[in-house]
């Protein structure tokens, strides 16, 4: 906690430079660090549970900067926030898969004159998550994490994940595997990464419902976390900022090149080798689950703001816009890696400020 306190001072401290003089065409969005910025407001935005605690941190230094601004972020999950973004009733949208076929359609809809862009903003890596008593360190492949979560592996001494981890004391004990209640784009990249890594035991249609047998849910990242925590011989998925935020430990995955810690650095290396498939602004990401790299952690996801390209309400775009400049600013970006995430790097990061800037 103590390294997230000292970032968030920095970027408020910072973020005086970082956003002086932001503007656009169509209204003035220059902020300053305090008396005299002219920023002032209040916008409601929802989504990702994922990306709760880079939020918290990208408001807290931002209305720092700016004390008459309010932003009051709801992580009710990825399938809600896209709702809440189609009803018009946020000022944008966190979802931890692209909005993409009715749903942006129906987006669309909302956004006068423009479209509903994806703007990835956090990355990250979905954790298997688990709390085992005596057992600091786990090995699992793709069709073992799938077993265990189409409840076909049950007990923790099963041969299948024995035989993973010679020397490792694996208790005699029924394994409590939590998963999503809600709509998650968590569940749907986790999802993903079995359907594609392990097509013969996974056998269900990806999506951000869960659907396989057995588990219990959980709402949230927060939940699935505080499950986890309050739970002994269980497991289950979670981004990894909620890992190292609780008394939890993550496994190692095979990703068929090794086994691979799940680390910001290691998801860093299997986001960079994602696509942009997204025209435009929309910068919507293709991630590739079966990437078989050294040092690769290969369950990740990527967090996107989802907004209008143009169209949302002046008072909504005098805020909407420096704040998603600020969260994609080195300062706003140098935050996640202390805290689990992992930053938008290079081209991307390039194309992402140049999606911002250009909302209007």
């Amino acid at each position: 906690m103590k390294n997230r306190s000292l970032a968030v001072a920095a970027a408020a401290a910072a973020i005086t430079l970082t956003l002086a003089g932001c503007s656009d065409s169509g209204s003035d969005t220059s902020t300053g660090g305090g008396e005299g910025s002219g920023l002032s407001g209040s916008i409601k935005a929802s989504g990702s549970s994922a990306q709760k605690n880079a939020m918290a941190e990208w408001i807290n230094a931002f209305q720092t900067a700016n004390p008459d601004v309010t932003i009051d972020y709801q992580a009710n999950g990825s399938g809600a926030g896209i709702q809440d973004f189609i009803n018009n009733q946020t000022s944008f949208g966190g979802s931890d898969a692209p909005i993409t076929g009715e749903d942006k359609t129906a987006a669309d809809a909302r956004c006068t004159g423009g479209e509903a862009i994806n703007i990835p903003m956090v990355g990250g890596a979905i954790a298997v998550a688990y709390n085992l008593e005596g057992v600091d360190s786990l090995t699992l492949t793709p069709e073992v994490i799938a077993g265990i979560f189409n409840s076909t592996i049950t007990t923790w001494n099963d041969p299948k994940i024995a035989d993973l981890n010679p020397g490792v004391d694996l208790p005699d004990a029924a394994i409590a595997q939590f998963h999503r209640s809600d709509e998650s784009g968590t569940t749907a990249n986790f999802a993903d990464y079995l359907s594609a890594t392990a097509p013969d035991v996974w056998t269900y249609e990806p999506g951000k419902a869960w659907v396989a047998p057995g588990g219990q849910g959980s709402k949230g990242s927060d939940g699935v976390a505080s499950s986890l925590s309050s739970t002994p011989n269980s497991i289950g998925y979670v981004e990894l900022s909620f890992v190292l935020d609780g008394d939890l430990k993550a496994a190692s995955v095979d990703n068929g090149a090794g086994a691979v810690e799940a680390t910001s650095a290691n998801a860093a290396t299997a986001i960079g080798a994602a696509q942009i498939v997204g025209a435009g602004n929309d910068l919507a990401l293709q991630l590739d689950p079966t990437i078989a790299e050294a040092g690769a952690y290969p369950i990740v996801l990527v967090t996107y703001e989802i907004t209008c390209s143009t169209g949302l309400p002046a008072e909504q775009l005098d805020i909407v816009k420096p704040f998603l400049q600020y969260a994609a600013s080195t300062e706003g970006q140098g935050i996640l890696e202390g805290i689990g995430y992992v930053p938008i790097t290079g081209e991307l990061l390039s194309k992402v400020e140049a999606s911002v800037e250009a909302l209007a």
